[in-house]
């Protein structure tokens, strides 16, 4: 597992009790359907991870930017802060 992969799944994971895999946290974050069965890791990756780790992972994970930014845009409806990828 990549070292990016690493510190974000420790992060979105734990809060949760889950252990979604980097694969499993790359689909959560690039699709709203596969988000819903996994929302508290993937809103904990949108707003609790940095922005940057954010972008390395999106980019590792060769994620479409602009489906990443979808679902980010749908958890800045449910959310009072900003998100950094929703814009």
């Amino acid at each position: 597992m990549a070292p990016v992969a690493s510190k974000i799944l420790g992060t979105v994971n734990a809060p949760y009790g889950a252990n979604l895999s980097a694969c499993e946290l790359a689909a959560a974050i690039s699709d709203i359907e596969a988000a819903q069965s996994a929302m508290g890791p993937a809103f904990s990756f949108f707003s609790e991870v940095s922005p940057e780790l954010q972008v390395s992972f999106v980019s590792e994970m060769g994620l479409p930017h602009e489906k990443v930014r979808q679902v980010a845009k749908h958890f800045q409806t449910l959310c009072p802060f900003p998100l950094a990828l929703a814009t």
